[in-house]
């Protein structure tokens, strides 16, 4: 962690550890969420992210991240016909239960931060990945199968898929804000990821619970 701090320029802060681990835990949610959910959504393939066949490569170069997450086994995973829905699980339990909740219990061992801040991290990857990067695609089957994908994941995912008693991509769903006299809305985090403290100055992330109106810094 301390080699991480150096990098992302979070040394000098009090509570370091906990700082770099959020920090370090948005960027694997990205790597991870990022690659398993896009080619099972996209795609139609999986990919087998696990402990034992994920690598994590970090680099930070001038305030932007290198870093990358390969794996040892690449070969797509498929699915027989009929059975798309128990493919999309083992998945989605692999990705969240199998790889990132046990990441999270070390990162909150290790460094104290909270368990709620990386689920929370992992959850605004997933929603901007399914609301930005998917909602681009033109084809049309491809993006009602994304649309599909994520309801299912906000809506009719089990918790016992993410290894947890609660689904934290639906409990992290907070309701859009509005702002600029009603002109755009923000769907504000409940948890701070602690971007700031580790920019000088301190820069926001635009969703970021501390710009919430009526919040105070």
């Amino acid at each position: 962690m301390r080699a991480v701090a150096g990098r992302i320029g979070a040394g000098d802060r009090l509570a370091v550890p906990a700082i770099t681990a959020s920090l370090l835990g948005k960027r694997l949610s990205f790597l991870a969420t990022g690659a398993c959910l896009y080619a099972m959504s996209v795609y139609d393939k999986g990919l087998a992210l696990s402990l034992d066949n994920t690598v994590i490569e970090y680099g930070h170069d001038d305030g932007l991240w290198t870093s990358s997450m390969p794996l040892l086994h690449g070969k797509p995973l498929t699915y027989e016909a009929g059975e798309r829905e128990a493919w999309r699980e083992t998945l989605v339990q692999a990705l969240f239960a199998g790889l990132l909740k046990p990441l999270w219990q070390t990162f909150n061992r290790v460094t104290g931060v909270s368990r709620r801040i990386l689920w929370e991290n992992t959850a605004v990857r997933v929603y901007s990945l399914y609301e930005k990067r998917m909602a681009k695609i033109e084809v049309p089957s491809v993006r009602e199968r994304c649309e599909a994908d994520f309801q299912w994941l906000l809506t009719q995912a089990e918790p016992a898929l993410f290894g947890l008693d609660y689904n934290p991509l639906s409990h992290f769903r907070r309701p859009p804000t509005w702002v600029d006299d009603g002109q755009r809305s923000i769907r504000f985090r409940r948890t701070c990821c602690f971007y700031y403290l580790a920019t000088e100055p301190a820069e926001y992330c635009s969703t970021c619970p501390l710009l919430r109106p009526g919040k105070c810094r």
